[in-house]
């Protein structure tokens, strides 16, 4: 989709927009304990940031610039659904003001890693129609959404608007914070 018709099609709203959280701590900054096995699974569906991967000094800047470039273009936004994770959760509050926990947003389900069937319960949040006037915001993971879209990752701080259609949705547009910041540069009737 062009840039003009973009801008359009966010401000009219029933879309979806799925946005990887910005730069993280890189693992060996991490203080938390090594962890695995059960120990790993219990720590990362807890709400303890320090077992987690978290958002950077940069990566908390990147979320609020998102979100200033986003509300500059007069963008509605209605849900934001983010993954538990302490990453996921803190980039939705700083970019949009609220967060959801969703976990649905990184639920495998129960096929093997690499099938296409995994994360249906992500499909089934990004193919939702959206009512107009409106957008939801899905803030996730690089690898369930790569699942879901053939191997494309996002890079951190990207989104691509998708457009829900039921049964499966369809990828508009990648937007990262330089193209939010020349969306949010041109004349509002574009």
């Amino acid at each position: 989709m062009k840039r003009r018709g973009l801008g359009i099609a966010l401000r009219a709203g029933a879309l979806s927009l799925a946005l990887l959280a910005p730069t993280v701590v890189l693992a060996q900054e991490v203080t938390a304990p090594a962890l695995g096995g059960a120990d790993l699974l219990s720590a990362l569906r807890s709400e303890d940031c320090s077992t987690q991967r978290n958002l950077s000094d940069r990566g908390r800047e990147h979320a609020c610039a998102l979100g200033e470039a986003i509300h500059a273009l007069g963008i509605p936004i209605g849900a934001v659904l983010a993954s538990p994770l302490c990453r996921t959760v803190e980039t939705a509050v700083l970019a949009f003001g609220a967060a959801q926990k969703a976990p649905a947003v990184r639920e495998g389900g129960p096929l093997a890693p690499g099938s296409p069937g995994r994360f249906p319960a992500l499909r089934a949040l990004l193919s939702t129609p959206v009512a107009p006037g409106a957008n939801t915001v899905v803030v996730g993971h690089a690898y369930p959404y790569y699942t879901l879209v053939g191997g494309k990752y996002l890079s951190e701080g990207e989104a691509d608007v998708v457009r829900p259609r039921g049964d499966d949705f369809e990828v508009l547009a990648r937007v990262g914070l330089k193209q939010w910041r020349d969306l949010a540069a041109l004349p509002a009737g574009r």
